[in-house]
Formats: structure tokens, C-alpha cells, sequence
């Protein structure tokens, strides 16, 4: 879920989420870690976001300054409208937050491949209209949702891994980090709780 009020040219809802909460990453990145979800390359996962379709009231914790070692959070409300496309093999969303700086705008683009029983996520935010590359992959195991994809971030190879948890037909929480460690630690830098307000 991409959902990024603060970045130039980013995280994913969405995502997510990515270049999501920092104006210097980058595309160009070493290969991100194997998947937690093998599982995935098993089972038709065409509908695991359908839990998403709807509006949802969006809480946002964001990171200003990831990966600084001294973490300095700011906090805000929006609102995420995500629609099916394509049977359920893809959806979209748009999110608007109200920003301390104002609106902003950003949309997440989801498409399953039904060859590899995984997602594609591609972010997108209204300041430049252009779409993230590569984009985030992965899947849903056990009700839990990762994806990932590397990127440079302020000159440093990094991996960025998205994460859905906590799914009820009413709520959920998505949440992303970056490691500087192949994947080894994680920190988060981008936390949000959703809570649905219409079908």
C-alpha cells in the first residue's frame, strides 16, 4: 500500500508501502531476499487482497528520517479507497491523507501473475506521476502478507519489505522497513492501521 504523504518520488499501500518515506531512494538495487512465502508458489493467491476492497479510515505513524539512528515520527489521517479489477487478479487504490503540509496523494497498483502465484505492486504519487520500478513482490501465507524489493537508499544498498498483519473483515495493519543487513534486521519506518468505513 503506497501510501507515502512526504515523498518526492518514493512506499507501499499499500503498500508500501519501496520509496516510501524517503526522498532519496532509488531503483538499481541488489536482488531483495528470498521470500518468507514459499508456500505462495502453491496455492491460487488471486484473491488475497479482496479483504482490502472497500474504503477504509487510515491511521499513519511515518519515519522522517530512516536509518539516521535517532527516529523522528510524525503522524497523520487519511483515507484509502481500494477497487477489484480483472475478476480479483488486480486492484488499485487511491489514499489522501491530510498531511501537515497539506493533501497528499498517492495511488497502489496490484496485479497477480498467475504463472508464479505472486503480486506486483507498483506505487505512484500525485506530486510526479510516475509509477516505482521495479515493483514490490511476494505473497500471502497464514493471513500474512510480504513483499519486497531493493532499492538505494541516501547511497546504500537496501532491501524494503512490506508487510500486511492483523486481517479482519474490519481492520488491518500494514507496516514497512528497511535493512542494511541482507535482511537480517529490519526497522520500521512506516506503520499504518485501517479501519473500514464503507463496502
Amino acid at each position: 500500500m503506497h501510501i507515502a504523504p512526504s515523498i518526492p518520488s518514493c512506499l507501499l499501500f499499500g503498500v508500501s508501502i519501496l520509496t516510501l518515506a524517503c526522498p532519496a531512494v532509488t531503483a538499481a538495487a541488489p536482488a531483495p531476499p528470498t521470500t518468507t512465502q514459499a508456500s505462495a508458489n502453491d496455492r491460487d493467491g488471486q484473491h488475497d487482497f479482496d479483504f482490502l476492497i472497500g474504503t477504509w479510515k487510515v491511521h499513519l505513524k511515518q519515519m522522517t528520517n530512516p536509518l539516521a539512528g535517532s527516529p523522528h515520527w510524525v503522524e497523520m489521517d487519511g483515507i484509502n479507497t481500494t477497487k477489484t479489477i480483472w475478476n480479483g487478479n488486480a486492484n488499485y487504490d487511491e489514499v489522501v491523507f491530510d498531511a501537515p503540509s497539506g493533501p497528499k496523494q498517492s495511488m497502489t497498483l496490484r496485479l497477480y501473475n498467475p504463472q508464479t502465484h505472486q503480486w506486483n505492486l507498483w506505487w505512484a504519487s500525485s506530486k510526479d506521476g510516475v509509477m516505482q520500478a521495479p515493483p514490490m513482490a511476494g505473497g500471502f501465507s497464514n493471513g500474512r502478507g510480504e513483499f519486497y524489493d531493493g532499492e538505494v537508499y541516501q547511497d546504500k544498498a537496501i532491501y524494503v519489505r512490506d508487510v500486511w498483519s492483523d486481517i479482519t473483515p474490519n481492520s488491518a495493519h500494514f507496516e514497512q522497513s528497511f535493512s542494511t543487513d541482507g535482511g537480517k534486521t529490519w526497522e520500521a519506518n512506516w506503520i499504518a492501521t485501517l479501519t473500514r468505513t464503507g463496502s
